[in-house]
């Protein structure tokens, strides 16, 4: 892929193992964060290729002067984690909605494709199980995760109404749960929290009765998932629903996710069971990623044993810099 690139939240988790899978491919790569929950130190391993360039900037406010014209661009930029959803509600909103437009007038301007990072949030708490991309989701607008799940929805409206009026070619990416290194420490979600549990010796904390189900997608499946439909051939899109699940079809409860877990990290820690909050939180997730492989060929490839060893050897090494936990 010797092309031009941009990646918005590119020192994300997600966004920075792109920006370096791009980087691997031959692209010539344009990072866009505002490291509002973005790291730097996440492109550490390649900031110095002369293939890349960073750009702090927020894109609610406005791209930067100067890009160069891309070929393709990836927007992932916006806070995912549920420690987010309250304390930075506004700028999610902000960056689903003006960002929205301004990274979809960057691609009209420039005939660029355009690959949106939506989410598996959209569905809600879904009444149809697997989730389809044409199942238009049960979600809150007023709930505790409404500013996310409610703001990628609008962005998806976005993308819809510019591909429609202004012929954008532009692909919905919904990503379904996603671990592995350079996830937050605090990020808030059950990954990170029983990783940094289980290494620091604490039991790990089970919300309810632990029956809630999610399905696990190493990040580097993701990242191959992103790369397959931004390859795709345009006239293969679909055009009425441009929507495509990333994810793992496998669904694990979390309370069998737990003992995995504590299995990766070499410890039989305890479990601690507290009531389940009062949130809008989906109890399950499955996605169908058949039209994504009918398209593309693409699937998952780390199975979870794999997946979290890699998770959880990177979690150790961040813990012990931070001074937060022993190394495994």
């Amino acid at each position: 892929m010797s092309m031009t690139t941009i990646v918005t939240g590119g020192a994300g988790f997600i966004g920075s193992h792109l920006c370096e899978a791009l980087l691997a491919r031959g692209a010539q790569v344009v990072c866009i964060d505002s490291l509002l929950t973005g790291d730097i130190r996440n492109l550490d391993s390649f900031i110095d290729d002369p293939r890349l360039r960073f750009v702090e900037a927020d894109i609610g406010e406005g791209l930067p002067e100067g890009l160069p014209a891309p070929e393709v661009i990836f927007n992932l930029a916006c806070p995912a984690s549920p420690k987010d959803f309250e304390r930075l509600s506004l700028e999610i909103l902000d960056v689903c909605s003006r960002g929205m437009v301004n990274v979809l007038e960057l691609a009209r301007e420039h005939g660029a494709t355009l690959v949106q990072a939506s989410t598996s949030e959209v569905y809600g708490e879904p009444e149809v199980h697997p989730q389809t991309e044409d199942y238009w989701g049960c979600v809150s607008s007023v709930g505790d995760r409404s500013c996310y799940d409610e703001g990628k929805r609008y962005a998806e409206a976005l993308v819809m109404a510019y591909r429609r009026r202004h012929g954008v070619d532009a692909r919905l990416a919904r990503i379904f749960n996603t671990y592995g290194p350079r996830m937050r420490l605090d990020d808030g979600r059950v990954v990170p929290n029983f990783v940094c549990q289980a290494l620091g010796g604490e039991p790990l904390t089970i919300y309810g009765d632990g029956s809630q189900t999610r399905s696990f997608c190493y990040v580097a499946d993701t990242v191959a998932g992103l790369l397959a439909l931004a390859d795709a051939d345009p006239d293969a899109i679909d055009a009425a629903c441009p929507a495509y699940n990333i994810g793992n079809g496998a669904e694990i409860t979390v309370l069998e996710f737990a003992q995995c877990v504590l299995g990766a990290c070499g410890t039989s820690g305890e479990l601690q069971r507290v009531p389940l909050p009062q949130s809008d939180d989906p109890t399950r997730r499955r996605p169908d990623t058949s039209k994504l492989s009918a398209l593309t060929g693409w699937r998952c490839r780390t199975d979870l044993a794999t997946g979290l060893a890699l998770t959880t050897e990177w979690f150790a090494a961040r813990l012990a810099d931070s001074g937060t936990g022993a190394a495994r």
